[in-house]
């Protein structure tokens, strides 16, 4: 069982059920999934940043990346129908949790002038979005292998139904916040 799953089932359950007066502790925000999303802007110049970036998000991640197309045309952005644009993972149950752990513990604090995270990235239903700016970060990617420096977008999908639970919740998890939540409580 991952670490973080096993505290949060024997630890943050009771300490949010006392926090927020739950009745039940399936009222209790959980981690349903995380969606870690890359998008490749300049892979239709060069077809072998399609592969790269799925090659690298799948070492990150542990699991086969979903290559996503353009739904329409944006001729401003020189896209057609049907062009690859990006890629992405959906983690979900103890692979989510692993990942989180990682992420927390390893990636953000080898991020240059890492000061924490903001605090300002709820979706207002709870869901939390962080971008991470270069692959180099993830030990598991060797840095010899990369050609073109890529970022991704890291959403966690919560099923709490406001930012507050979410974020104590994220707290609770280990999240660096960087500043106060008050405007949270607003």
């Amino acid at each position: 069982m991952a670490r973080l799953l096993k505290r949060y089932k024997e630890e943050f359950v009771k300490e949010l059920m006392e926090q927020f007066q739950y009745k039940n502790s399936l009222e209790v925000p959980k981690l349903l999934k995380i969606v870690v999303n890359m998008g490749l802007g300049k892979a239709k110049e060069e077809k072998k940043r399609i592969d790269d970036a799925v090659k690298h998000l799948a070492t990150i991640t542990g699991q086969k990346p979903a290559v996503t197309k353009a739904r329409k045309a944006v001729a401003g952005f020189k896209v057609r129908q049907g062009d690859v644009v990006g890629c992405k993972v959906t983690l979900r149950g103890q692979r989510a949790y692993e990942f989180l752990d990682r992420l927390i513990s390893v990636v953000l604090p080898r991020i240059k002038d890492f000061r924490g995270v903001s605090s300002r990235s709820f979706d207002g239903r709870g869901n939390y979005t962080l971008g991470i700016h270069e692959l180099s970060e993830f030990p598991e990617i060797n840095l010899d292998e990369v050609v073109y420096p890529q970022g991704m977008d890291i959403t966690l999908v919560v099923s709490a139904k406001t930012d507050v639970q979410s974020y104590e919740l994220l707290k609770l998890f280990g999240m660096p916040f960087k500043q106060d939540a008050s405007f949270l409580k607003s």
